[in-house]
């Protein structure tokens, strides 16, 4: 056979052809791959993440996470601006801290939307007093805003980019507010500090999560909470109690609130009328609120005239209607919750205030406070959320009803103490931040929830507990501020 022979020129245009089509095959998928890394950015730092599409990530307040938070990221914004431009001015040197929290809310979130809009907006107070403010003092703060995403999903995302931010131009030091107590903030939590980065929880009050490097709270932990709550109590002559607990995992709150009212409440004279009456709030809607609307069966048949609802703030509201359909309607109870009340919106606390039930919980703080116990709280601090103060000017018509601001705002500031007496070494490092926290006790924090110090667990001193009681207006009253207690081994 005879063997076929092409000419050269067509053997290179055909060499040439293959190498094309070989380079096109792995360009456009890389090309392909570029597009998507387009699409999937939503601004510097923020990124778009599962299935929901929710941007995520680290802000200099640039971008806007959600529209009720326009207003206060921007003036945040506003606020690093004019950092930035000092130090390239004036040479004025800075740290950075975050604000991290879920910002992006789905049914699945324990916070409102209300709730961490007021956290952000108590976090830039607290900046700005830092700054240029009442509490001026080097290094400023640029303040970051870090969105993990609905129940914090995207956490080792958000996580990673602040580690990355310790060693930029933006100097991280300190991550503040964490979010509520739950298994995936934990594990960031543990992350952060495992990286050298000082952490301040604003609203995190799990009694487990202790003795952290680097990590205190501003508010009481759950067993303060509980202790407080059966001391008011006690001393209000209830003498029957029944505590109904959610159970689901991931509830680290429920967990250690339930277990602290179960040890606080019985002594010689107090009792409780039966074993923890349980439901299940990871399984599927339809499945937990069951469970709700079966509980006050047994809760009649045992006569508690006290029921401690141990779970989160929005599945109170689902028991508060179950128990307003009880059967034995000639009974009167008063149901006590703990501090994730303080997450309800003004509608739900209306609707929970019309159940036929009193309703209390132990808050972090309250804007009245400083009037009932003016030795514990920071007159000055406190004005600021006061009728006619600068929160009230800053974001006027934004009622905040739910403590939430002032948490926020004593987080931030506590970073912000933590950095100015680390200032004072060779160096403003997350560690040296962290290690400030605990030589506070000769300078508290000048705090509008309490002066703060720490103890070495993390906690913080004689944090004193609000008793508070909502109302049909949509708000929590202040019923009486209680002097939290510790635990059995006395270290909380």
């Amino acid at each position: 056979m005879r063997r076929l022979e092409w000419p050269l020129h067509v053997v290179r245009r055909v060499v040439i052809a293959v190498a094309v089509v070989a380079v096109l095959a792995v360009g456009i998928p890389l090309a392909v791959d570029r597009i998507g890394d387009v699409r999937a950015r939503c601004a510097d730092g923020v990124v778009k993440r599962g299935d929901g599409g929710e941007c995520v990530g680290v802000t200099d307040g640039s971008w806007v996470f959600a529209d009720h938070l326009e207003l206060v990221e921007e003036r945040i914004r506003k606020e690093n601006d004019q950092v930035v431009a000092d130090a390239e001015k004036k040479k004025e040197p800075y740290v950075s801290v975050a604000y991290m929290t879920s910002f992006t809310l789905t049914d699945d979130d324990s916070n409102s939307e209300d709730s961490v809009r007021h956290e952000l907006e108590g976090a830039y107070l607290a900046q700005y007093r830092h700054n240029r403010g009442d509490l001026s003092s080097s290094p400023k703060i640029r303040l970051l805003v870090a969105n993990t995403g609905s129940s914090s999903a995207e956490w080792e995302h958000t996580v990673d980019e602040l580690i990355d931010r310790t060693t930029t131009d933006d100097k991280l030091v300190a991550v503040t507010g964490l979010g509520p107590s739950t298994d995936r903030n934990l594990a960031a939590l543990r992350k952060l500090s495992e990286h050298g980065i000082a952490t301040v929880a604003s609203t995190m009050s799990d009694t487990t999560i202790q003795n952290i490097p680097g990590f205190v709270r501003v508010g009481p932990d759950n067993v303060a909470e509980a202790y407080a709550a059966a001391n008011y109590l006690k001393k209000a002559g209830f003498r029957r109690a029944v505590v109904v607990q959610d159970m689901a995992g991931r509830n680290l709150y429920a967990k250690s609130l339930a277990k602290a009212f179960v040890e606080a409440f019985p002594d010689g004279r107090r009792e409780l009328a039966a074993e923890s009456m349980t439901f299940d709030s990871s399984g599927a809607p339809g499945v937990w609120k069951t469970e709700l609307r079966n509980i006050p069966v047994n809760i009649c048949d045992k006569k508690p005239e006290v029921i401690f609802f141990a779970g989160r703030g929005r599945h109170l509201t689902h028991f508060l209607d179950a128990l307003a359909n009880r059967s034995c309607t000639d009974r009167t109870f008063t149901v006590v919750a703990g501090d994730d009340t303080s997450n309800l919106n003004r509608e739900q606390i209306e609707l929970a205030s019309q159940r036929a039930v009193r309703v209390l919980y132990t808050g972090l703080a309250h804007r009245d406070m400083w009037s009932d116990a003016p030795d514990k709280v920071s007159e000055l601090s406190a004005s600021h959320f006061q009728k006619g103060g600068r929160m009230d000017r800053w974001f006027p018509g934004d009622d905040r009803y739910d403590g939430q601001d002032i948490m926020a705002h004593d987080a931030v500031l506590t970073a912000a103490h933590g950095i100015e007496l680390a200032a004072g070494g060779p160096d403003v490092t997350g560690r040296a931040v962290g290690r400030m926290f605990h030589q506070m006790d000769g300078q508290p924090v000048a705090g509008a929830s309490g002066f703060l110090s720490f103890r070495n667990n993390g906690n913080p001193r004689d944090k004193a507990v609000p008793i508070l009681r909502l109302n049909s207006r949509g708000r929590a009253d202040l019923v009486e501020v209680v002097a939290g207690r510790t635990g059995p081994t006395g270290d909380r």
